[in-house]
């Protein structure tokens, strides 16, 4: 059975029997962590995450039941967003946006190359910019058909 305790940052710090590391240190599992951080809806996504490789723990792939612990830097890869994180605090409870935005600090170097990809993709046409009259009406579905099938 675990012992819970009230940490400063609003969620829990878990110690004991299944939350301590072998070195005595708290940790929480990766993937309930990633939940309650709230880079995942669902710690069902968490785990999907962790599995595919897209989630790294000082840069080498981790199973689910590895803990994380203060100081920890975690990578993140959601879609085309990677995101470097340092471990700020610990929890294992999924608590209101601006407490789980305490639970890590974005690296510096990760900022940069965040807002670096997003600019751009701003810069990037969008697909359906190309369309000049947006998709086509019956009619001209059925002239291309008739197009085509005279050729």
């Amino acid at each position: 059975m675990s012992r819970r305790r009230q940490n400063g940052a609003g969620g829990l710090n878990v110690a004991g029997a299944d939350g301590t590391a072998a070195d005595g240190l708290p940790g929480v599992r990766i993937d309930k962590w990633l939940w309650a951080a709230r880079f995942f809806k669902t710690r069902g996504l968490a785990q999907q995450a962790i599995e595919s490789g897209h989630v790294l723990l000082g840069g080498e792939r981790v199973k689910l039941s590895r803990l994380v612990r203060h100081g920890d830097e975690v990578m993140v890869r959601i879609g085309e967003i990677q995101r470097t994180v340092q471990v700020a605090g610990l929890s294992d409870v999924r608590g209101p946006a601006p407490v789980a935005q305490r639970l890590y600090e974005e690296t510096p170097q990760s900022i940069r190359l965040r807002v670096e990809a997003q600019a751009q993709r701003a810069l990037q046409a969008e697909p359906a910019d190309a369309i000049e009259h947006g998709r086509p009406t019956k009619r001209d579905r059925r002239l291309m058909q008739r197009v085509s099938w005279e050729r």
